[in-house]
């Protein structure tokens, strides 16, 4: 059963992670390409449409996977943000990284009750065994 703030966890994490396809879109076809027209980096939106629908369907697996993938997403805002100073491209880099942010805390405050709950299990299977065990 899930919490209030969970809800609100999960369509933090939805919305960002819909949010950081398009930023990435826009970025490299519009805003600042590498190249004038739009370059081939467009493609690095591609591998955020994967998790996407396991995300909507809040599959505890797809979001962790994703909080670990998507930090490299981060280092490229950062690096980008600090390499390219005073651009467009720059400003760009930076709001990534703040996005990412963004998921990244939505996605962990999601899972932690899930993950509180797998603890107590383990503890509570643990104490089974030894008492099984002991006698």
């Amino acid at each position: 059963m899930e919490t209030t703030m969970q809800k609100y966890f999960h369509w933090g994490a939805m919305g960002s992670l819909v949010t950081l396809i398009l930023w990435c879109v826009l970025w490299e076809m519009v805003l600042a390409p590498l190249k004038p027209g739009g370059s081939w980096l467009v493609l690095k939106a591609a591998p955020l449409l994967l998790p996407l629908y396991g995300v909507y369907k809040r599959d505890i697996y797809t979001l962790q996977w994703t909080s670990m993938m998507i930090l490299l997403y981060f280092t490229e805002g950062v690096v980008r943000g600090w390499s390219d100073t005073g651009s467009l491209s720059a400003w760009l880099g930076w709001g990534e990284a703040a996005v990412v942010c963004v998921y990244f805390v939505c996605a962990v405050l999601y899972l932690r009750p899930y993950k509180r709950a797998a603890r107590k299990m383990a503890r509570e299977l643990l104490e089974k065994v030894k008492v099984n065990t002991v006698k």
